[in-house]
């Protein structure tokens, strides 16, 4: 089943200030973007795992990258050897942050580092994506690193996220 996909990130700012006889004015508008054809070469990928997710309060999971626990839309197990991109999102209405990386074991190392985390607030996202030229992406192993946790930061309420992980199965 081919898969083509991108990733942009576009930042747009505009800077102005007041002067006595003008308006200064400095805009901004920047594009970074990496678009990947179907395969598992570099520039290619070939899975693709979406989903809405809810935890509990102070609940935490652990995603088996390289398991049969995620499946694609269709419902085929997924088993990630690269990961070529991801986007994780806490919904706007959380109380509670989304606190991504740091798994109790084969934690997927190659993009947070065993302990690394990243703290998402109601809101916030992440993504994180390897150019059109890197064949290797961030490696996943399995049952060595490749578990990448997802926690609920406190009691209380539960909280709401979308994940989408792009990748390679060989």
């Amino acid at each position: 089943m081919p898969l083509s996909s991108s990733f942009t990130l576009q930042v747009v700012a505009d800077l102005t200030k007041q002067f006595d006889l003008s308006l200064g004015r400095v805009p901004l508008s920047k594009v970074y973007s990496s678009v990947m054809v179907s395969g598992t070469a570099a520039g290619q990928a070939d899975i693709v795992f979406q989903d809405t997710r809810t935890l509990a309060p102070s609940a935490t999971e652990d995603l088996d990258l390289n398991g049969t626990t995620l499946q694609d839309p269709f419902g085929t197990n997924l088993a990630l050897l690269r990961v070529k991109g991801i986007f994780v999102s806490a919904a706007v209405a959380n109380v509670n942050n989304v606190v991504v990386g740091a798994a109790a074991a084969t934690q997927w190392a190659t993009l947070l580092n065993a302990t690394g985390t990243v703290t998402l607030r109601p809101g916030a996202s992440f993504s994180a994506w390897a150019g059109v030229a890197d064949a290797t992406g961030y490696a996943v192993v399995g049952g060595a690193s490749d578990f990448l946790r997802v926690a609920n930061s406190a009691a209380g309420t539960s909280v709401t996220y979308d994940i989408i992980i792009v990748g390679c199965s060989a």
